[in-house]
């Protein structure tokens, strides 16, 4: 098993050590592992920084890949939060770092945070969720320096009710774009822990990657407690397998590896 979504303490949103965050992969399991610390520049809540010691973290991460050598392969990865203004910024990040793995995220909308709710203000359900697949399309146009998509329709996580419309032109224009490019998506499970019926994203939007030729995706729990680790993997393995998908991905250096599903379920 890999877990390719994962935050230890320099993510300003977690409180448990990478060290906690290893063992208790060990104790599940994985063989692989990638933090994917975040970096939201912008973000509009003043009390939490979304920004940490980019020198210190990866002193931390080749110190303890040298110590559990042998137990779990362990990656340097990050997720960032895109938004229009920011592209250039993130190049200018990406070019001067080295990184396995890079989630390209949304978590802000016109400037307004997902989480609060913000977005939703003043529109209907169906107008807020176009405004963030607009702006989520506009991103990928412009900005290449990624590997996957982190929880494409996140948006529908902090929707009281989900809209009537289901976006599949939208998300076609977004797949389109990425897809030839060679950058795939990722298959978020925390959805479930949130209390939606599926991962990020749901069914149907992986069904609809699948056809329009995406091949490429990671599998991620968005771990920030040791007990989220790994969760519900054996059953999304089962679900991707059973869309058509053969292979997940894990990164070395931003170049992907394949591994078979059916080698994983066992």
């Amino acid at each position: 098993m890999f877990d390719y979504h994962m935050h230890s303490h320099f993510s300003a949103d977690c409180s448990v050590s990478m060290e906690d965050m290893i063992v208790g992969s060990i104790n599940k399991g994985m063989k692989e592992i990638c933090f994917t610390e975040h970096i939201d520049y912008d973000y509009p809540d003043e009390t939490i920084v979304f920004d940490f010691d980019l020198n210190e973290y990866d002193k931390t991460i080749k110190q303890l890949q040298k110590k559990y050598e042998g137990q779990i392969l362990l990656k340097k990865g990050i997720e960032i939060g895109v938004q229009p203004h920011l592209l250039a910024r993130y190049d200018e990040l990406i070019n001067e770092q080295d990184f396995d793995f890079i989630i390209c995220s949304m978590h802000t909308t016109e400037l307004k945070g997902l989480h609060y709710g913000d977005l939703f203000i003043g529109k209907t359900i169906e107008e807020a969720h176009k405004a963030y697949y607009d702006e989520l399309l506009y991103c990928v146009k412009n900005f290449k320096q990624f590997n996957v998509l982190g929880h494409v329709d996140l948006v529908k996580r902090y929707s009281k009710v989900q809209p009537a419309y289901n976006f599949h032109d939208e998300f076609k224009a977004i797949f389109n774009e990425i897809i030839p490019a060679g950058k795939g998506i990722e298959l978020n499970t925390s959805g479930v822990r949130y209390g939606l019926p599926s991962g990020l994203p749901s069914n149907d939007v992986l069904k609809l990657y699948k056809a329009c030729g995406g091949e490429i995706i990671t599998l991620g729990s968005d771990a920030h407690r040791v007990t989220e680790i790994a969760f519900q993997f054996r059953e999304s393995l089962e679900l991707l397998q059973s869309i058509g998908f053969k292979h997940i991905a894990t990164f070395d250096k931003q170049q992907p590896t394949f591994h078979t599903i059916n080698s994983l379920i066992g």
